[in-house]
């Protein structure tokens, strides 16, 4: 059992919180127990997610999107009141960080996807959320795709209109397709992100680059479970993903 104050100060520190200025409060977002034997952590916020970890008897919800953003209404009206009642209920923790998860050298979900994909980081990318590096070996598109295919799970959606030959590949997670023309710019010859944008394939085609969308769910996966797991061995507490797959 461990305090829910200390991993959240903990979390916060180690992730740099007050480096990635984000669009809503970031941390603990909603108070639940005092103390935690068990954390479960998932992709986003949900009235599905909260009921889960209840019934797996969690005390703690950690999640890359959480509940409060700045851009959305201050009322609560009948979603987020059934979300909040779950939370309340079950004495839920909610903790969410959003960029600074993404940024993260070794839990974020950018350095992860670069580990997954062989991709040997040697830069930072997307204002400094992603990274970019380069390939050992240089491969076609269609191999690099079937590489994203085999990591995350699902069939991505490639504009193809890059080199021959891959071998500097740019990573941001998520909904980062804006990105596109600046990988080009930057000399990458591929750009993974999680969706693309209406824009986005003429952007890529002008260009001059592969872009790889592997889903925004499935590119932001990997972080919350690095985390929740340097928690669980920090703090000796026990955790649990859960999966809610989306295909967007």
């Amino acid at each position: 059992m461990a305090s829910r104050d200390e991993i959240v100060a903990w979390a916060d520190d180690y992730l740099d919180l007050a480096a990635y200025p984000d669009y809503g409060p970031m941390g603990l977002q909603v108070v639940g127990a005092p103390e935690v034997r068990k954390l479960v952590c998932s992709v986003s916020a949900s009235r599905e997610l909260f009921e889960r970890a209840a019934e797996a008897g969690a005390q703690m919800v950690l999640v890359h999107h959480g509940l409060l953003w700045d851009k959305e209404p201050r009322r609560i009206g009948p979603v987020l009141k059934e979300r909040l009642r779950a939370l309340f209920d079950a004495d839920l923790s909610l903790v969410a960080y959003h960029l600074a998860l993404d940024a993260h050298p070794e839990v974020g979900n950018n350095a992860l996807l670069c580990d997954e994909l062989g991709v040997e980081r040697d830069g930072r990318f997307a204002d400094g959320l992603g990274f970019g590096g380069r390939l050992p070996d240089p491969v076609p598109i269609s191999d690099l795709a079937e590489r994203v295919q085999e990591r995350l799970g699902r069939m991505p959606l490639v504009f193809s209109y890059g080199p021959e030959l891959v071998e500097r590949v740019a990573v941001c997670s998520g909904g980062a397709a804006r990105f596109a023309t600046e990988a080009a710019a930057e000399g990458y010859h591929a750009f993974l992100t999680g969706e693309a944008d209406e824009p986005t394939k003429h952007a890529a085609k002008e260009a001059g680059v592969h872009f790889i969308a592997g889903g925004h769910y499935a590119t932001e996966t990997l972080g919350v479970r690095a985390l929740a797991a340097r928690i669980g061995e920090r703090f000796d507490v026990a955790w649990d993903f859960v999966d809610l797959p989306n295909p967007v």
